[in-house]
Parts: C-alpha cells; structure tokens; sequence
C-alpha cells in the first residue's frame, strides 16, 4: 500500500489544527474560569527570541496553507496577523481548514518531484515536492502547534499529551 501526498497532507494538516482548536478551547475555558487576561497570554513567549503564543498559531495555519496551495498549484491565500482574541484564532484555524479542504487529491497527488520555489528567510529555496511537504512544511506546523501548547500548558491550561494528538 501506498500513501500518496495528498494523504500525507490535508488530512494530517487539518487533524493538526482540529486538535489546535480543541486546546484553544480548553484554552478559553481556562481564561474565563479563573479570569485570566487574555492578551498577556497572547503575547506569552517562552522565551524572548521566540515568538509569541498569537505568533505561533498564525504560523502554523501559514505553513498549513502554503504547503497545500503550493502543491496543488494554487496561489496562497493572504491572511492579515491581526488576531487578538482566542476567538479569532479559532476563525483563522477553520478558514484554513476550510481552504485546504476544499482542494482535491488530484491537485496534490503526483506533485512528489515538482519543483517548487520558496522564499525562505528572504532567500529563494527550490524543494521538490516530497522534500517541501515532509522536510519543511509539517516540521514546521508540528513545531509552531506544539510551541503553542507548550506556552498553553506552561501558563496552567490543563492539557495533555492526547489533547495534542487527538484522534489521528
């Protein structure tokens, strides 16, 4: 059995950020009951070089959404930084489960070898299609999800190991 790429991406990728919006839940749930300021937790950062909380979910849905529309040949849809709220968060997240949904396997399967141009720290990168997917892009949604929970269960939120992994 074989897989193919689009099985090794948008179902994985939006079970990855499912399970983000599940914490975020946990999350709010966590900020009403015992009346947390939301934006301190927003801005939290484990460490002064790293980004902030807000940072991390946004970057994790731009990696989501760029690897998939890169893929399949599409442009990639913007999304302003401008959330403030766990709320928005959780918008951001559906509307980029919603995109990478609505792409066909089609439109991902067969791309393994396509070359594909990425600027990584303003410099041009070409990855192949494969590379891009299993090199770049889920490395880096899995480290800015797990950031994310990180600086969550670090700052109270009771979740767990299963909270991150959800039903894969």
């Amino acid at each position: 059995m074989t897989i193919s790429m689009y099985q090794a991406s948008v179902p994985r990728l939006a079970n990855v950020l499912g399970n983000l919006c599940a914490i975020l839940d946990k999350a709010q749930a966590h900020i009403d009951a015992r009346n947390i300021n939301e934006s301190a937790l927003m801005n939290y950062r484990l460490a002064l070089d790293m980004y902030p909380f807000s940072k991390q979910v946004q970057i994790a849905c731009d990696k989501t959404r760029s690897v998939v529309a890169l893929l399949a040949g599409l442009e990639v849809p913007y999304y302003e930084d401008n959330e403030q709220t766990l709320a928005e968060l959780q918008v951001r997240i559906a509307r980029t489960i919603d995109f990478i949904q609505s792409v066909a396997p089609q439109q991902i399967d067969g791309t393994e070898d396509n070359d594909i141009v990425l600027k990584v720290t303003r410099e041009e990168v070409c990855y192949k299609g494969m590379q891009l997917l299993l090199g770049h892009s889920l490395p880096n949604v899995y480290f800015h999800t797990v950031t994310a929970y990180n600086i969550l269960r670090h700052n109270g939120v009771d979740v767990g190991k299963r909270d991150f992994l959800g039903n894969p």
